[in-house]
């Protein structure tokens, strides 16, 4: 039976732009159709949140989750990576159980109360530090469906973060030949370990590199995951003739300039978007987000994909405004920030 006391908790906060701060929250009793939940780790999503937390998201953009609160005019609790454990359920829910391992698209917070359909049921043997990547997970197989790459053909990654390089890596594991560009050595190294075959530089010369990587053709699809304009500007310019470039980034308010007057315009270069809220168009009649949330599951559980090794910092959430800091000043020096509960 559910206690019906509400339990105290802590939440992180953006209160205003390059300010992170713990504030106190409450999780109230689940009632019917809900559930409370005990968070065990949550990651950082070193794109998205921070451009939220460097204020550089429209501040009338509506919020995209039912558990974000604040807007993006600040304050905001933001974040959408939580894996825990059912604390109790109310009346209703089947499926849940108490201790049960869950995800859920929540804010940074300990403790937590929700709709008992927003959480995602794991396996009892995923390892919750593994399961924190779900979220990640589930973008770059979208991104992966969207790009569309075939068995034989050869993508460019740009950018060698966390969905980067698990984009790299299911492509790897497709069958596709990957190339990456990352300016962080460090990040270089892990994309060679997630299957591609080359990882290069930015900078000029890069589209001769590419051509001389692919006999002069070009790559047939390029994916844009560094969050530069820049990287999707040079993404244009290094697909082959009718290749695509499929724009995984949010640019939050940087305006981005492209190079269409030349070979977008005569290789009838393509650009999509990609965006985690839709399941790709012409697998709609396949696929839905039932299908897709058990496919991330097994790659969760896939130990082909080292996901241990994109862990660099494991930070207790007491000490989770710091991180912020950290990753503000010196973005290099990390690859995925986690908070620890002390729940593992």
């Amino acid at each position: 039976m559910p206690s019906a006391a509400p339990v105290s908790a802590r939440a992180l906060w953006f209160a205003g732009r390059r300010r992170a701060e713990l504030r106190p929250d409450e999780a109230p009793a689940p009632g019917p159709g809900e559930v409370r939940v005990r968070a065990v780790y949550s990651a950082v999503s070193h794109g998205t949140e921070m451009l939220v937390y460097r204020g550089e998201v429209p501040e009338d953009l509506p919020l995209d989750l039912p558990t974000l609160a604040g807007g993006f005019g600040f304050p905001i609790k933001h974040g959408y990576a939580s894996a825990g454990r059912v604390l109790d359920t109310g009346p209703g829910p089947k499926g849940l159980s108490p201790g049960d391992p869950v995800f859920v698209h929540h804010p940074h917070q300990d403790v937590f109360t929700v709709p008992a359909d927003f959480p995602v049921r794991l396996p009892r043997d995923l390892d919750p530090l593994r399961a924190v990547f779900f979220a990640n997970m589930e973008t770059a197989l979208n991104v992966v469906h969207d790009a569309h790459a075939r068995l034989g053909e050869t993508a460019l990654v740009f950018g060698q973060g966390v969905v980067g390089l698990l984009v790299t890596r299911l492509l790897a594991m497709s069958g596709v030949s990957v190339l990456a560009v990352e300016p962080v050595p460090d990040r270089r190294k892990l994309a060679l370990k997630m299957g591609a075959g080359a990882a290069f530089e930015p900078g000029d010369g890069l589209r001769e590199r590419i051509g001389g990587a692919t006999d002069g053709r070009g790559v047939d699809v390029a994916v844009e995951a560094s969050g530069s304009g820049a990287a999707l500007a040079e993404a244009v310019e290094c697909v082959a003739a009718e290749g695509t470039v499929v724009a995984a980034s949010w640019y939050g308010k940087e305006p981005v300039s492209l190079p269409l007057g030349g070979h977008f315009h005569r290789g009838r270069v393509r650009i999509k978007s990609s965006q985690v809220g839709r399941v790709a168009p012409e697998l709609s009649a396949r696929w839905d987000g039932k299908r897709r949330m058990g496919a991330v599951i097994s790659h969760l559980q896939d130990p082909r994909i080292p996901l241990d090794s994109l862990v660099s910092h494991r930070i207790p959430f007491g000490e989770a405004p710091g991180a912020y800091r950290m990753l503000d000043k010196t973005p290099d020096a990390a690859v995925q920030v986690v908070f620890d509960y002390g729940e593992g």
